[in-house]
């Protein structure tokens, strides 16, 4: 019964945090400056169209989009459409759906993040559990380059390396996920040709995932060295391979809940890398959304960050919540 309020709990709270997610996430698209509608009717008049067309296109997408209802009634609607399963059509890919267009972009980004990810993750806590381990000049050299790596921004790696490999070195491709003037399909060919633009956009990640990750192991393995049940075990004469195969399995804790939340925000994580490279992924579908006005797609993405986050939170306290009892207590269920 006592996990059973524990989950509750926290099922709760995640409901009630969707709730204020559905209602920013359709608010805050339509507070940026700018109509999207004059913006389409705009570049139709640079292409010499006129004045009488123009104000049909306008009324028309106006209508199609519900653009002239009450915004309540926009929100009643929204939320509607999300319970059957639309995110709508696009402002200014119309008629393509939201949907469409996130399932283009999404294999990309997880293609490009995921792998770093869990690269990194499994690299940087290596890394640093044997810095914590070994101490001295390796502990000292591992945890300088961890820390300066894991300080500077993604973006800044990205420009270093796209400069570097790219422009002083010409190694790989410099933007895109693949070549000008080709289509995406599964073929050899293109896989290859995919895979040579895939490198520096994942240096640019692995390398600063791999500091994070290093950094906060090493803390972590440095407290369970300097606990109190370590230096009971020492004491008993229990064989340091023993006594290591505990201290590191209770530093995964964090670093596992650390890695739940990275593979969650994968989208976020990825936006400013795959503007810097121009990469086909939801980070540059969500920039280029944002650049337009483009509500629906602006609300489809942050849709599916916000649900992919709170799921990853609420798993993440249901299986520390199993793993580790203290944490039940904490929250006054034991």
């Amino acid at each position: 019964m006592n996990f059973t309020r524990y989950f509750v709990r926290k099922l709760a709270w995640s409901l009630a945090a969707l709730v204020v997610a559905v209602f920013l996430n359709f608010l805050l698209p339509r507070l940026i400056p700018g109509n999207p509608i004059d913006a389409i009717v705009a570049s139709l008049g640079r292409g010499g169209a006129e004045a009488g067309t123009l104000k049909a296109v306008k009324e028309a997408y106006t209508n199609a989009f519900g653009l002239d209802k009450p915004i309540a009634e926009q929100f009643f609607i929204y939320v509607n459409n999300l319970f059957h399963g639309d995110l709508g059509k696009s402002f200014t890919t119309y008629p393509q759906t939201v949907t469409s267009l996130i399932g283009d972009a999404l294999p990309w980004t997880i293609a490009l993040q995921l792998p770093a990810i869990l690269i990194g993750w499994i690299v940087g806590n290596v890394l640093g559990a044997l810095a914590a381990y070994k101490a001295g000049w390796f502990d000292r050299g591992a945890f300088i380059s961890s820390l300066f790596v894991s300080s500077v921004p993604y973006y800044c790696v990205a420009i270093l390396l796209l400069y570097g490999l790219a422009v002083a070195f010409p190694i790989f491709p410099p933007t895109g996920g693949y070549s000008f003037g080709t289509q995406p399909e599964w073929s050899s060919a293109f896989v290859g040709d995919a895979l040579e633009h895939f490198w520096l956009p994942f240096l640019s990640l692995v390398i600063v995932f791999i500091g994070g990750q290093a950094v906060g192991m090493r803390s972590m393995a440095i407290y369970e060295l300097g606990s109190d049940y370590v230096n009971y075990s020492r004491g008993m004469g229990l064989r340091d391979s023993k006594i290591v195969k505990y201290i590191f399995r209770n530093a995964m804790l964090p670093q596992i809940t650390g890695l739940a939340l990275s593979i969650a925000t994968m989208v976020s994580g990825a936006v400013i890398t795959e503007i810097v490279f121009s990469y086909p992924g939801v980070g540059t579908l969500l920039f280029t959304a944002i650049s337009a006005n483009d509500y629906p797609v602006i609300s489809g993405v942050t849709m599916m960050l916000t649900v992919m986050v709170l799921a990853a939170n609420f798993a993440v306290d249901i299986v520390c919540g199993v793993i580790d009892p203290r944490i039940r207590a904490a929250g006054g269920v034991e």
